[in-house]
């Protein structure tokens, strides 16, 4: 199992003992998904927090005429999953799909509260790492609302430029919140 970069990211944020790192293990499961397989899919029940090992998703909304709003992307490192489904256990809003072959480490919904039980620090580590998102999500929204796309487009640019060289532009354009034909052309711009 890839575990490593799981525990480096994690001692990151609180530090395991070897002998936690071995209940952890016990906890876990890695799983391969192939290029547009989902990890999740709106409106069933999301079972699962995954740690992206290698590859690289997309959490989107279809609406009722099918048409995606793209939510975020995930890279190695990463964390995806319907997190208000996984903490309610209700029919998930979102989709995860994978863009690439993708590897993850999952947390199982039916074992985490076991495992935080023997593990406590990981209790306080899942409760940093989605203060992190929350506050992500929170300057999302208020760039969303404040910012030209683009500014959107700049910022996405620089931050994530990993990102933007492994994704097609038209999913960035939704991800943005813009039409395909308007990121190209404001793209062209910019040159």
């Amino acid at each position: 199992m890839h575990l490593n970069s799981l525990i480096n990211y994690i001692n990151d944020i609180v530090n395991l003992t070897a002998e936690e790192v071995s209940i952890l293990n016990n906890f876990v499961t890695e799983r391969k998904y192939l290029k547009n397989q989902f990890i999740i899919q709106q409106g069933d029940v999301c079972k699962t927090e995954s740690f992206i090992v290698s590859g690289c998703t997309k959490t989107f909304y279809s609406n009722e005429n099918g048409q995606e709003h793209i939510i975020m992307f995930s890279i190695e490192n990463w964390w995806t999953a319907d997190i208000g489904s996984f903490v309610s256990q209700t029919p998930a809003d979102f989709n995860v799909q994978c863009l690439e072959d993708t590897t993850v480490i999952q947390f199982h919904y039916d074992t985490i509260e076991v495992l935080f039980e023997k593990v406590p620090k990981l209790e306080r580590f899942f409760r940093k790492i989605i203060e992190r998102a929350f506050v992500a999500s929170q300057k999302r929204l208020i760039r969303n609302l404040s910012l030209t796309a683009k500014e959107r487009y700049l910022h996405f640019k620089n931050a994530y430029p990993e990102i933007e060289q492994r994704i097609p532009q038209y999913m960035i354009a939704s991800y943005l919140g813009i039409t395909k034909e308007f990121f190209s052309k404001m793209k062209n711009s910019l040159v």
